[in-house]
């Protein structure tokens, strides 16, 4: 595999994509934990920084365990960090470069093979590499900087001062090839079902004999993290599906009837009245989601008790949640007040089982696709754990959830009637504590507002509006207006994450 070393990067989790598309595993640790490389690893690349070399303080590792034994690539920082601690110089960029240029000069060495000059490449820096260590050559540079590319074959130390990483850098994908195939040598044979196959064996004798139990959410990520687990541990597995009362709708018997078609033991549990009670009156969206973690760990240990001799607690968790849990500063930090069950292990005494905890989204589904999961839960758009709570702003009602459930029915519909549901990241509907006036017949009225969302994105971490056709929000906005009783008005938000969120809460 290949070891990607993060600095505090924005684009790290670029890189691990990038290694991903060719078919190689790879991992992200933060840079303090550079010691942890056993002979898996065959090559590592080092991330950029939001930090310069020259600030005290600044992020350091120990070159000296690897030069020579385990290509190396830096990319930006990485590659900074190199020339600044073995003999080169780092300084204050005179023109510093932040997005396009290009190489106007390539050498003929392997890492640029196929790559010709006059590229164009992704820069964001405002440090610059003065002179180069001892038997490092120049591999390229652009009008403004001389080393933006160099290598040092002995230590077997290769650096690039742009991001090859990043979408604009037109040949970026073949110079991360050239590294991770050509370079260090590694096969292209990670793919979805090698993932699958190396899984289920790896579950079958780490849970030999045990009983799993898992809360399934309707999602992507507990039910292929189901499905790894059926078929590692078969009826050994006990799955727990909670109608919380704030499911879209006919959710709940849909998506069970999916399950039950899945071969899996699937337990449902209709608890919606006592997380509606529970949310009686509370309008802060932190407090919704506290209140439905702590019901649902509740509802889930009553259900969980009457199961003999559980072991295990399975979740979901991918890799971006493994990720934004660890601070590259050191001390882990908690980016999600709602995700999976809480404390539920450690208030049950269980262990707990991550099957897709390397994986991305994206790789969640195609994993998905190699274990036969039907279309209706694979390519459901991301749902909020708290549900619709978090799409109602202000105070929860049945009345509320009954007409913002209706008014998402018919968006949700109506994309997929017009091809358009699989175009688009996350689709769905806000009820606003807000009326407007409005004239039905020869009626005044004055009813709620609610808003029409739809972004694509690739992972969920950045995303943008999308621009669906304007007839098809005219007709959104004439179906919900005319069937939906409690709705006068309909607007469409057009705002990008960042600065807003996908969510309104």
């Amino acid at each position: 595999m290949i070891q990607i070393y993060d600095f505090g990067s924005q684009y790290t989790q670029l890189i691990a994509r990038r290694v991903r598309e060719l078919n190689v595993f790879c991992e992200i640790l933060p840079f303090y934990e550079f010691s942890k490389i056993n002979n898996d690893v065959k090559g590592i690349i080092l991330s950029g920084s939001p930090y310069s070399v020259l600030d005290e303080g600044s992020p350091r590792i120990d070159f000296g365990q690897i030069l020579g034994n385990i290509p190396v690539m830096g990319v930006c920082y990485g590659a900074q960090l190199y020339a600044h601690t073995q003999g080169g110089s780092v300084s204050k960029s005179i023109a510093r470069e932040y997005g396009r240029a290009n190489l106007n000069y390539i050498s003929n060495h392997p890492l640029f093979k196929n790559i010709s000059s006059g590229t164009q490449v992704w820069m964001s820096h405002g440090d610059a590499i003065g002179t180069l260590p001892q038997q490092c050559e120049i591999l390229c540079s652009t009008a403004d900087i001389p080393v933006a590319g160099y290598a040092d074959d002995l230590s077997k130390f290769y650096g690039v001062q742009f991001h090859p990483e990043v979408y604009h850098s037109e040949h970026g994908q073949q110079l991360i090839s050239n590294f991770v195939v050509d370079i260090c040598g590694l096969s292209q044979t990670w793919t979805p079902q090698s993932f699958v196959e190396m899984t289920v064996e790896e579950l079958k004798i780490q849970l030999a004999g045990q009983k799993v139990l898992i809360g399934l959410s309707g999602g992507v990520d507990s039910t292929v993290a189901a499905m790894l687990l059926h078929r590692a541990i078969g009826k050994n597995l006990y799955c727990v599906f909670v109608d919380n009362g704030l499911l879209r709708k006919n959710e709940f018997a849909i998506v069970l009837e999916s399950y039950k078609g899945m071969g899996l033991n699937v337990i449902g549990v209709q608890a919606a009245d006592e997380f509606l009670e529970a949310l009686n009156g509370v309008s802060d969206p932190e407090t919704k989601r506290k209140i439905i973690g702590n019901k649902f760990i509740e509802v889930f240990e009553r259900e969980a008790l009457a199961i003999k001799d559980v072991n295990y607690l399975a979740q979901g968790t991918i890799y971006p949640d493994v990720i934004e849990s660890v601070s590259v500063k050191g001390p882990s930090a908690t980016i999600k007040s709602h995700h999976n069950v809480g404390g539920l292990p450690e208030k049950m005494n269980l262990k707990v089982v991550e099957p897709l905890r390397f994986l991305f989204k994206d790789e969640v589904r195609r994993v998905g696709a190699a274990l036969d999961i039907p279309e209706i839960i694979l390519n459901r758009h991301p749902f909020p754990g708290p549900g619709l709570a978090i799409r109602i702003i202000g105070d929860l009602t049945k009345a509320k959830l009954d007409v913002l459930r209706e008014a998402d029915h018919i968006f949700v519909e109506g994309l997929k009637a017009h091809g358009l549901y699989n175009k688009v990241w996350q689709a769905f509907v806000v009820l606003l504590p807000v009326q407007s006036v409005g004239v039905m017949g020869d009626e005044r009225t004055y009813e709620n507002v609610v808003v029409l969302r739809a972004v694509g994105s690739t992972d969920g971490m950045t995303a943008d509006w999308s621009q669906l056709p304007a007839e098809f929000l005219g007709k959104m906005s004439n179906d919900i207006i005319n069937k939906v009783r409690g709705i006068n008005r309909v607007v469409y938000d057009i705002s990008s994450k960042p600065p807003a969120t996908i969510e309104w809460e």
